[in-house]
């Protein structure tokens, strides 16, 4: 790495999107709601007497891991050879200067620290007078990411830029003479499918249940009517998918998995989650008001109240979690339902319930099975559980497993079930294939072979396709 020839000795580095590829202010917001649910209102009170303030406040209040933070290694690796060479490192930033210090003891990289303080936000052109006060004009080289880093790179002697925003290193190049050049972000369309969890989708499948169970499923009216509530309640889960990153960020980043999500890792802006969030669900709803039954659209509302409780408190209460997360899957049943005016029945719904608290179960024991083979004994992060209770689980989401197979029987045995198909005895080789693909799950689970969500291991599994491939052919030979 080349470290160029410069007469000027004084380097100052920016901090959010720049040293970290992350947004500390955001993360300090988030990190404030997850901690005070109850006190989202205090944050506009404390926003309307100015951001300094509001920085003030959240520093007082919240203190980000800064061990944690996605740090960017390859600017950091070019500071320390630069740092070596004799140059005087400044980290200035627009965060709480309590924050930044923090994060510059942490590195042991920096000589000075500047940060937002005594009521000012040091930002664009409070950040670039302060620097000329302190260095003067063309004294200093300045690294920056955004657009309010132009009018600080108007005064630096070199311009610096890491992962640039849009339009902003263009800008830069009008400004005058640009140094290093840092972009390390992968690919910005993979990485937002990424964050959206748009493969999560396949879980809305279940809005059609209730149409497949009406034997109904050649009516093209119902069909478009389900593709759109597909669509919003996509739309409206990968908005709740966003928030509960921005929320879970210390616990995801602690994560062997979950800390390469975007947000985690800092692949994705985190201003651009804050967009994507409001406008995801009003996209959702607009759809729902508008183009589906307004029942669909109160079931909508429904999933999202519960998602946010379970985001911000529900996930951390114990056996209270893996509750919510059958009736999380559930509801989308009862929203297909609603979405193409049929009756979500009382099998389907019992069934449903069963079957979804023992991948739940599946869920918290994979994760307590990988903590105990680590070693450890204290309880999960961000969760309620202790290693030692995974045999306890295992027995509950072993027996909720059986009991949605036992609710399969009797609604076989059913005498109104005999009314909806011609073939009825075909429909008991269900219940052996349900056995056989619960305990295997299970024993996967047991031996450390489970994905983290059971849901997505069965859609990439291929002995799960084809059991499911069978579960349809079962019903498709009793039904005609």
């Amino acid at each position: 790495m080349s470290i160029p020839n410069v007469r000027h000795q004084t380097l100052v580095v920016d901090l959010d999107g720049t040293l970290i590829l992350s947004d500390m202010l955001v993360e300090s917001i988030f990190l404030f709601l997850r901690t005070y649910p109850l006190r989202v209102f205090v944050l506009i009170g404390w926003l309307l007497r100015g951001k300094a303030y509001l920085k003030m406040r959240l520093a007082n209040e919240v203190a980000p891991d800064v061990t944690l933070l996605p740090y960017n290694r390859q600017l950091i690796e070019w500071l320390q050879l630069r740092r070596d060479s004799g140059a005087h490192l400044v980290l200035a930033t627009a965060s709480d200067v309590r924050i930044a210090t923090g994060i510059a003891s942490h590195l042991e990289l920096f000589d000075e620290v500047l940060g937002t303080e005594n009521g000012t936000n040091l930002s664009a052109h409070a950040k670039r007078d302060r620097l000329v006060a302190k260095y003067g004009e063309r004294g200093f080289e300045y690294v920056g990411n955004s657009a309010v880093d132009l009018a600080v790179w108007q005064t630096a002697s070199i311009m610096h830029v890491a992962n640039p925003e849009r339009g902003v290193l263009a800008a830069a190049r009008k400004i005058g003479k640009i140094g290093m050049v840092y972009e390390n972000r992968p690919a910005y369309f993979r990485t937002l499918i990424k964050a959206l969890r748009v493969h999560q989708w396949a879980k809305n499948l279940l809005l059609f249940v209730p149409l497949l169970a009406s034997h109904r499923i050649m009516e093209t009216p119902l069909l478009l009517d389900g593709l759109l509530a597909f669509i919003a309640f996509g739309a409206c889960a990968s908005g709740v998918y966003l928030l509960n990153d921005l929320l879970d960020l210390p616990d995801d980043r602690q994560h062997p998995t979950k800390c390469k999500r975007p947000l985690a890792a800092g692949t994705l802006p985190m201003l651009h989650a804050l967009y994507l969030i409001p406008a995801l669900l009003l996209g959702a709803f607009i759809v729902a008001l508008w183009l589906l039954p307004i029942q669909f659209a109160g079931v909508l509302a429904v999933y999202y109240i519960l998602t946010i409780a379970y985001s911000l408190w529900l996930k951390r209460v114990v056996m209270l979690d893996v509750v919510t997360l059958a009736m999380l899957y559930t509801v989308r049943v009862v929203a297909g339902a609603a979405a193409m005016s049929l009756v979500a029945t009382f099998w389907i719904l019992a069934f449903c319930m069963f079957i979804f608290l023992s991948l739940a179960f599946v869920k918290r024991y994979t994760e307590l099975c990988d903590a105990r083979q680590k070693g450890k004994t204290e309880k999960s992060t961000g969760r309620g559980y202790y290693p030692a209770d995974f045999e306890l689980l295992a027995s509950l989401g072993g027996a909720s497993g059986y009991i949605s197979v036992l609710v399969l029987a009797l609604y076989i045995n059913d005498a109104a079930s005999g009314t909806l198909y011609h073939s009825q005895k075909w429909m008991w080789v269900a219940c052996p294939l349900l056995l056989f693909w619960l305990s295997r799950m299970w024993l996967l689970a047991h031996r450390g072979q489970m994905h983290e969500d059971p849901i997505v291991f069965a859609l990439r599994d291929n002995v799960s396709r084809w059991i499911g491939a069978a579960f349809v052919l079962v019903f498709a030979l009793a039904t005609f």
